[in-house]
C-alpha cells in the first residue's frame, strides 16, 4: 500500500460529505428562495416553528452556529417580522428568541420543502433513515472529543 493512500481524495470520509452538504443545500435554495429565507435563517425557523422560545445560547448550541453567525441571522430575521428578540427578566444577560405571528405564518408557507428535498436525494426512507442515524452518531462521536 502506497504511504499516501490516505492522502487520496478518493479515501477520504469527509469530501463526500462536504459534496453531498454543498449539493443538498444548493437543491433547498430555490425553495427557501420562495419563503425568501437563506439555509441558515431556514433551520432557525425550523427550531423556533417547534419550540417557539429558546434562549440564543441554546439555539446556537442546536443549531452548531456560534454567536457571530447567529445575530446577525436572529437581527434579519426580526427585521423581517418572524421572531422578537427579549432580554430575560430574571437575567439580562440571557437573550430569548420567540416565534411572532408572521413566523408562524411562514411555516405554512415552508412545510412543502421537506418532501421537496427529500425528493432530489433519491434515497429510500430506509436509506435515509439510516444516513441520519449514522451522521448524528458521527456528530456525537466528533463532540465528544472536544
Amino acid at each position: 500500500m502506497d504511504e499516501y493512500e490516505g492522502l487520496k481524495l478518493e479515501n477520504q470520509l469527509c469530501f463526500p460529505l462536504y459534496a453531498c452538504s454543498k449539493e443538498l443545500v444548493r437543491r433547498y435554495q430555490p425553495f427557501l428562495d420562495e419563503v425568501e429565507l437563506t439555509y441558515t435563517q431556514y433551520i432557525a425557523m425550523m427550531v423556533l416553528w417547534q419550540r417557539e422560545k429558546i434562549n440564543v445560547k441554546s439555539l446556537g448550541e442546536l443549531l452548531y452556529l456560534d454567536s457571530g453567525t447567529l445575530t446577525p441571522l436572529l437581527k434579519k430575521l426580526e427585521s423581517k417580522g418572524y421572531v422578537s428578540r427579549v432580554r430575560a427578566s430574571e437575567d439580562e444577560r440571557v437573550l430569548n428568541v420567540a416565534l411572532t405571528d408572521k413566523g408562524r405564518e411562514l411555516k405554512q408557507r415552508a412545510k412543502s420543502i421537506p418532501p421537496r428535498i427529500a425528493g432530489c436525494l433519491g434515497l429510500s426512507e430506509t436509506e435515509a433513515k439510516t444516513m441520519y442515524a449514522l451522521l448524528y452518531k458521527a456528530i456525537g462521536n466528533l463532540r465528544a472529543e472536544q
